[in-house]
């Protein structure tokens, strides 16, 4: 992998800041970054473009219009052969090579816990803000095989949940 291509959305903070760190990271392993706004509406152009040359990636970040529309950037990510790294369990599920971000059921169940301490009286202002503790690794190996892609034991060891 030479060069990875990472649908962000341009009016999230958290987003540009996610950005940001991968650029850095990618300097790191020698690897060019090109940063796709989903915003623009040009995503399946911008992924069949950078689909056309060789030894590319595809990182999806957790936006709103990225969990919108995930049907149609799986597809074009298989369709153009991407390797890409989804933020959710379910992209995998749903057809998307491998997934690994927080584990979307932990956090609903902190929600809870949230809504069950407001309504007993606490304010929202005084409870900690909590980041996720819990991930999940997801790997898809139909899409793997569909795209050429063997991988390898040791990732398929770590994994939470393989997909056959």
């Amino acid at each position: 992998m030479r060069r990875v291509a990472v649908l962000f959305g341009s009016d999230t903070p958290i987003d540009l800041a996610m950005m940001r760190s991968a650029e850095a990271v990618a300097r790191s392993l020698g690897i060019t970054i090109a940063g796709v706004d989903i915003l623009d509406g040009k995503i399946e152009r911008a992924i069949a473009d950078f689909g056309k040359e060789p030894d590319g990636g595809l990182i999806v970040l957790p936006h709103r219009h990225t969990l919108a529309n995930r049907g149609p950037i799986i597809q074009l990510a298989a369709e153009n052969r991407l390797p890409t790294v989804y933020p959710f369990r379910s992209f995998a599920a749903e057809g998307g090579l491998l997934a690994y971000g927080p584990d979307q059921n932990d956090q609903w169940r902190g929600a809870a816990t949230y809504v069950d301490r407001i309504l007993k009286g606490e304010k929202p202002a005084d409870l900690p803000v909590q980041a996720p503790t819990k991930y999940e690794l997801a790997i898809n190996l139909k899409t793997a095989k569909a795209i050429g892609l063997s991988v390898p034991p040791a990732l398929l060891a770590r994994a939470d949940e393989v997909i056959e």
